[in-house]
């Protein structure tokens, strides 16, 4: 009967994830800050809407492009891609070599 691969412990992934998350909102914050400023310098018209969007649509694509690569980085070095990866394998219908 086959048995099931050992389920590996989240919790020291969860303890990086959210750390590596804290700087990233930071991070976030910042470029979004540089962001309104920007628009705000560049013209005099500026409706607080356009502020609004701007920080909001900046600092959480930043958020979001931070958090995947995170979830990416923290997956490959807890091991979880080994099996994806097996490029010694060989595929029965190559002919290549």
């Amino acid at each position: 009967m086959p048995s099931h691969d050992p389920i590996p412990p989240l919790q020291p992934l969860k303890r990086q994830f959210f750390k590596l998350m804290r700087w990233g909102l930071l991070f976030s914050l910042a470029i979004a800050a540089i962001a309104v400023l920007l628009v705000a310098r560049g013209d005099d018209s500026i409706h607080i809407h356009m502020l609004i969007a701007t920080a909001l649509g900046v600092g959480l694509s930043v958020l979001l492009g931070i958090a995947l690569m995170s979830l990416v980085f923290l997956s490959n070095r807890a091991g979880h891609d080994n099996d994806a990866a097996d490029h010694q394998q060989k595929d029965k219908n190559d002919d290549r070599s």
